[in-house]
């Protein structure tokens, strides 16, 4: 069945995670995706464990539906066939340094669709080229701290937190699928490639929602919630008798119908609390209200009955838990094939359905065939 990347050639010349992420969701939809390694390989082969047969779990669920082929790009051999595979190519990934591809003969990175005039050229930077931060070394945890995620994440008595996934890396590398695909759109208008520059940073600056927003729009200074929420009250984790419930009420019926399952829905009508800028104004004492009639209740029970009036509430389940829940396994967000063990894939279509062709590739493990196609006929 055609897919809506079918006959699409990407070169993935990038590593670790928001490139190869952003390769491997245009792979997932049909692309040929071709991953270019240093005969050393991408390190995150070996990020783990587990780590089998030179492949890491980190790099096999960011790396499904690729063929490896391994050039050497110090080489001028290896970059004469690196050259060959642009020339065919409709997209390229990368995370090259500057100096790295100027070392290369590319004066600029924005020479590379010069070269290639229908090339879309995605390139993958920490700060981009440029700027006061341009040119720096960009990973996850670092930009999170120098991005201000860290600084809203954590108990508001307690130190800065790293969000536990590196949501800078996975952001990024989706909004590089997403250029890659507004890019090749605009293609089919001009007939010309161009270059998206895609930042670690400026994903992250984007993330720091509403934060950063309130900020703008006020000057005042911002702080950290813990689990609550600066703008939506109550919105945090609450004891039950039973287990925690995460409670996110958006508006004032759902707050209404709270107060009713817990059996007092006077609370709803009170003049601090009746409208959402009157519980945030009061949230501490809001929640002296509820803590208390919460903890005394069935939290499983009251989980589903508030779900059943849509309110917003769920338990907080482990990993684990989530990877055997029956509904993971409805969406097919696990995947255990002949060759592939991992996440499934989170875009779906009603026509043409994404699909794990191939897991993962070993190390030049289609080198043959690669460079193969390359040879004239």
């Amino acid at each position: 069945m055609s897919q809506p990347l079918s006959g699409t050639v990407v070169i993935d010349a990038s590593r670790v995670l928001a490139g190869p992420l952003c390769g491997q969701i245009l792979g997932d939809h049909g692309a040929d995706v071709i991953k270019v390694e240093a005969p050393s390989g991408d390190e995150c082969r070996s990020f783990g464990p587990p780590v089998d047969n030179g492949s890491a779990a980190y790099f096999n669920a960011v790396n499904r539906n690729k063929r490896s082929v391994v050039l050497d790009l110090q080489t001028e051999t290896d970059r004469a066939t690196f050259e060959q595979l642009l020339a065919r190519a409709d997209v390229l990934i990368e995370n090259f340094k500057a100096s790295t591809l100027r070392s290369w003969g590319y004066s600029d990175p924005s020479e590379i669709t010069r070269r290639y005039p229908r090339l879309v050229h995605c390139r993958v930077t920490g700060f981009g080229d440029d700027g006061p931060l341009g040119g720096l070394p960009g990973y996850d945890a670092a930009v999170q701290a120098i991005a201000g995620l860290m600084s809203v994440n954590g108990e508001p008595d307690g130190p800065p937190v790293r969000l536990g996934s590196p949501i800078v890396d996975l952001t990024t590398g989706m909004n590089a699928a997403m250029a890659v695909v507004l890019a090749l759109q605009e293609r089919h208008r001009s007939g010309k490639g161009q270059m998206a520059d895609i930042a670690l940073y400026d994903s992250a600056v984007s993330m720091a929602h509403p934060y950063l927003a309130n900020h703008v729009a006020t000057g005042a200074p911002t702080r950290r919630f813990g689990n609550g929420h600066p703008d939506i009250v109550p919105y945090n984790v609450f004891e039950t008798a039973t287990v925690p419930l995460f409670i996110a009420v958006a508006n004032n019926r759902q707050f209404a119908h709270l107060c009713d399952l817990l059996g007092h829905p006077e609370l709803a009508e009170q003049p601090e609390f009746a409208t959402n800028p009157g519980r945030v104004a009061h949230r501490e004492a809001l929640e002296v209200e509820l803590r208390p009639r919460l903890k005394a209740i069935d939290g499983t029970e009251l989980g589903e009955a508030m779900l059943a009036r849509g309110v917003p509430c769920a338990p907080i389940h482990s990993v684990d838990t989530v990877a055997a829940a029956p509904h993971t396994a409805h969406r097919n967000m696990v995947v255990r094939t002949d060759d592939y063990t991992g996440p499934g894939i989170p875009i779906s279509f009603s026509r043409t359905p994404p699909s794990i062709r191939r897991g993962a590739p070993r190390l030049g493990a289609d080198q043959a065939e690669i460079l193969a196609e390359l040879s004239p006929d």
